[in-house]
């Protein structure tokens, strides 16, 4: 796949897509999650990067979205779909659905849409989802304890690119390695001319260091899982709630991300959690010893008579001699045991096994008060000791690493399908919501709609009214103020772009004709000056001459519903009338289906050269001062104004004398 080929990819982002592991199925599949795991690329981004994709792969031109009103329905659409989402990622992925008159791109979104019709939206599933995120794949990972060495400027290459965690050097001979090997815990040589050198320090000869990174850096995985530990977590709860079959092993995961904390350290294991301690408390460990031994030595001299005749006295001082003297001679043993209880509390105390002999080093043999440890002897036990450590810390990282290595893809998989999951649990709730059916599609002119309910209208969905209203061909709606001729044409454009999302739509049935166009053209606020009356001509002029051709032929390329509420406003109503005539000519030679919302029916259909089907949202009378209304058009009647039903009204109800008043002024609405 050429990815520069894809609307929006340049360059430099094809660059960070070809990093991906499959980066053809991520954009042909429209996986948003995956997609964001490129470098740089947020998953806003992605979600556009994947609708170009789907694009290009259904070979859709777009433009279906012939208005600023039929964007601003879709964005509304979407935001419906949205709201019903739990994680960002399934809201972002639901970008990538729109309206397409590519029949593919519809029949692609209809299959996936009708299998999440069958989901069941269960809170404990949604609940779950609440913490799946994307995986995040930390680069921020450095390791300052090993490095890797070679002689050979290819090797150094490619160690960098593969490896670049740790420091790579460049090292031509046994004493540069050797120098390498005083300044890290660990060296791993790359070249085979290695094997066999002498050197101090922990230098491994591994040719195929490069081929299993895990093996080098098994901080690399370990820190990928830990950092992932909760959404992954959360997602194998989604995967068992759901019954989600997915190819990982979900009590082996758990298990693995148990022995890690969350900086990516191995836990759990006792030997390596000793080492850990005994390295940590050393240094106050050796103090308490150090002042076992002296507390009891100093008992045993506070409960001591000593007795040192004239002369023995007498030699010890011209000996120069002191206290210590005095202690071997008379408290040897006491000493001695003091020593010991010191020894021994120490090797208890850091739990020492291998190193205990070293720690028995820690307090002289030879008498002293007060008694004090010895430096050297304790700078190296914590040298061992923090060699035994980072020896077991590193076994035990290789060991989880490997096993958790080749997890990493069943994991991600696993994450995916639960962001996936969100998504088709979003279209389940919109469907239940809003009592939707599946639309169908046909090459039939018009649409036929049963029992539409729009969700957008600023009242609880259930008691909104349904609607029955089907056209083809060109017709103009006609009804009173507020009776809902505007929601009516909401609805039926709102039907439309689901239709063509290739979703379900809020009615009992709908059948709407297969589009390449949607042109909604919203209420116009005021008459407009000269010249916005004149873009807007233009604008119709040049919608009218795209539809079909003159002998009323309209090729699949050119099929377009034309929705247009009150244009009678950009002039003076005579005006508008003639130039409303105008354009449903033009239509209706065209073969075009379209629907005008206007008060001026009558005008128009008198100024029109053709037979024009006029429909009607009635009004069925007045009721405490509000009007009623049977809330589906009547084909082929004018809807009575609210004007006319009052006078109605008042003839109705006046006196005798004023009856008749009502009852003239009724006669001129014909």
């Amino acid at each position: 796949m050429d990815l520069e080929a894809i609307p929006g990819v340049g360059a430099k982002t094809a660059e960070r897509l070809a990093e991906l592991d499959d980066p053809e199925r991520a954009l042909r599949e429209g996986d948003v999650a995956a997609i964001a795991r490129a470098p740089g690329i947020s998953e806003g981004r992605a979600a556009r990067i994947a609708r170009g994709a789907i694009r290009r792969d259904h070979d859709d031109p777009g433009g279906f979205l012939g208005t600023d009103r039929a964007s601003e329905l879709y964005r509304e659409a979407l935001a419906l779909l949205q709201e019903r989402t739990v994680t960002d990622y399934a809201a972002r992925r639901l970008e990538t659905i729109y309206p397409s008159a590519t029949e593919s791109r519809i029949e692609e979104v209809r299959a996936f849409a009708t299998a999440a019709m069958d989901r069941d939206p269960d809170p404990a599933v949604r609940d779950a989802l609440a913490g799946v995120e994307p995986l995040d794949a930390p680069g921020d990972v450095r390791i300052r304890d090993r490095c890797l060495a070679t002689g050979d400027a290819e090797t150094y290459a490619r160690a960098q690119e593969a490896i670049p965690e740790v420091s790579v050097e460049l090292v031509d001979d046994a004493r540069k390695l050797s120098e390498l090997a005083r300044g890290y815990a660990t060296v791993i040589a790359l070249d085979e001319d290695f094997t066999g050198v002498e050197v101090d320090g922990d230098v491994r000869v591994e040719p195929t260091a490069l081929e299993n990174p895990a093996e080098v850096v098994p901080e690399r995985v370990l820190t990928f899982f830990a950092r992932n530990r909760d959404s992954l977590r959360a997602a194998a709860t989604v995967a068992q709630e759901a019954d989600i079959e997915v190819d990982c092993d979900l009590d082996a995961l758990e298990d693995a991300l148990d022995q890690l904390d969350d900086d990516g350290q191995v836990r759990g294991d006792e030997e390596l959690d000793r080492l850990t301690t005994a390295v940590d408390d050393l240094d106050a460990a050796v103090s308490t010893a150090e002042s076992v031994a002296n507390d009891r030595l100093r008992e045993a001299i506070e409960e001591r008579d000593v007795t040192i005749e004239g002369a023995d006295l007498l030699t010890l001082v011209e000996r120069g001699a002191g206290v210590d003297s005095l202690l071997g001679r008379e408290l040897a043993d006491e000493y001695a045991d003091a020593v010991a209880a010191a020894r021994d509390h120490l090797v208890d105390a850091l739990q020492l096994r291998d190193t205990e002999s070293i720690a028995r080093q820690t307090f002289p043999d030879e008498p002293t008060f007060p008694v004090e440890r010895d430096e050297s002897v304790v700078s190296r036990l914590r040298e061992e000791l923090t060699a035994a450590r980072d020896r077991r810390a590193t076994r035990r990282k290789r060991e989880l690493a490997g096993e958790l290595a080749d997890a990493r893809p069943a994991a991600e998989e696993l994450v995916d399908a639960a962001l996936d999951l969100d998504v088709e649990l979003a279209v389940a709730r919109f469907a239940r919501d809003f009592d939707c059916t599946m639309p169908t599609l046909s090459t039939d002119p018009g649409f036929e709609i049963e029992g539409g309910r729009s969700p957008l209208l600023d009242v609880p969905f259930e008691a909104v009214e349904p609607v029955d209203y089907g056209v083809d061909g060109v017709t103009l709606l006609s009804g009173v103020n507020s009776g809902g001729k505007t929601s009516t044409l909401d609805l039926v454009a709102l039907i439309v772009l689901l239709a063509h999302m290739g979703l379900p739509v809020p009615a009992e049935e709908a059948r709407v004709e297969r589009l390449a166009e949607l042109h909604y053209h919203a209420k116009t606020q005021g008459t407009l000056d000269a010249g916005a009356f004149e873009s807007t001509l233009r604008e119709f002029g040049g919608l009218v001459t795209g539809v079909g051709d003159e002998d009323g032929e309209t090729p699949a390329s050119a099929r377009k519903l034309v929705l247009v509420d009150e244009l009678e406003s950009i002039t003076e109503p005579g005006a508008s009338a003639k130039i409303m005539a105008g354009i449903l000519e033009a239509l209706d030679e065209r073969g075009a289906t379209a629907v005008f919302v206007s008060h001026l029916a009558r005008e128009i259909r008198a100024a029109a050269d053709f037979d024009v089907q006029v429909d009607g949202i009635q009004a069925v009378g007045l009721e405490d001062g509000e009007l009623r209304v049977n809330r589906s058009p009547v084909k082929g009647e004018l809807a009575r104004s609210t004007p006319e039903l009052i006078v109605e009204k008042l003839a109705e109800d006046g006196d005798e004398r004023s009856r008749a008043f009502y009852e003239r002024l009724l006669a001129k609405f014909g």
